[in-house]
């Protein structure tokens, strides 16, 4: 037989379990009642920083509550993640995640202080191409003489990384590969100071998303030799892609998206997912991010949630055969 606190337990028990749907459902009527958080993993100035402001900005508007960005740099976008859930699941702490943290860095990293379970995917926001760039006092102005140049240096040339992981990152990785040289990869905590090296003339290259090198390449500080993607760029329209110029197989992009924390609860995901998608819809919001080389997306979390999942896939087979590794 049942004890007293036996039977008291289980029905605690059993109200926890009504009670629990109903204050998820009235927070969620509620919300947002209260500024709320949109982290950045990355240095203000580069695209997770930008484009986080934009969304921000509107989205702040539509809720009637401020959205704080708050720049969380480091470790690959790590700490931007841990940050974000470190945080209460309950939907006022998000986190602009990317290709690095959310689909790259589950097979870079042979540990990771967390795991893709631990995220609800809320809307993919934009996706951009690449661009490969050098110092605009460089004498190299096409694909085939920086090829020509980085194979008689061999190894003696220095390959900008705004963070480990990133598109920017393991697609210089490919083009490395692709065009048979090598290069000394330096990493830093965002776009906006390895792009400041490579105008400086502290480092030789850089793969990065035409959403910061863009602005440098129209005022003449840098010079891009190639967009990643297999159609050019419309903000930088006149430089031709890898494919236009013999190699076809290198299709690298990069991609934003919204995410929270797997217990936020799902009226709560669902709400931001309208509202994100409305955000996305602004004609402002689009002049903008297009204005930096970014193409709006939006969606379900469940197209989102797949979409992060196949670029998992996609990106441990190019990690695995380029034979990459962080430690």
């Amino acid at each position: 037989m049942k004890t007293r606190r036996q039977v008291a337990l289980a029905l605690l028990a059993g109200l926890t379990a009504l009670l629990v749907p109903t204050l998820a459902s009235h927070a969620a009527e509620g919300y947002p009642n209260k500024p709320l958080r949109l982290i950045a993993p990355s240095s203000p100035g580069g695209i997770l920083d930008i484009t986080s402001r934009v969304v921000g900005k509107k989205l702040s508007e539509r809720l009637g509550q401020p959205v704080v960005v708050e720049n969380v740099p480091g470790a690959a976008g790590i700490l931007g993640m841990q940050a974000m859930l470190r945080a209460e699941p309950d939907g006022y702490t998000m986190v602009m995640g990317s290709s690095g943290p959310n689909a790259v860095n589950y097979t870079l990293y042979s540990k990771l202080p967390y795991g893709m379970s631990d995220f609800a995917p809320v809307v993919r926001i934009i996706t951009m191409p690449n661009a490969l760039v050098v110092n605009a006092d460089s004498p190299l102005k096409t694909l085939a003489e920086f090829r020509a140049y980085a194979r008689k240096k061999q190894g003696n040339l220095s390959m900008a990384v705004s963070m480990l992981g990133t598109s920017g990152h393991l697609g210089g990785e490919l083009l490395k590969n692709r065009l048979d040289f090598t290069a000394v990869t330096v990493p830093y905590k965002g776009a906006a100071p390895a792009t400041n090296d490579l105008v400086a003339g502290q480092v030789d290259f850089t793969v990065e998303n035409v959403i910061t090198v863009a602005p440098l390449v129209k005022a003449g500080r840098l010079r891009a030799l190639a967009v990643t993607t297999r159609e050019r760029s419309q903000i930088l329209p006149d430089v031709p892609t890898l494919a236009e110029q013999g190699y076809p197989d290198i299709d690298v992009g990069a991609w934003l998206g919204v995410l929270v924390s797997a217990r936020t609860p799902p009226a709560i995901v669902a709400r931001l997912n309208a509202e994100l998608n409305a955000v996305l819809g602004d004609a402002e919001v689009k002049k903008q991010l297009a204005q930096q080389g970014g193409i709006t997306l939006g969606g379900t979390p469940a197209e989102f949630d797949g979409f992060i999942r196949s670029e998992k896939d996609r990106w441990e087979k190019i990690i695995k055969a380029a034979g990459i590794k962080v430690e």
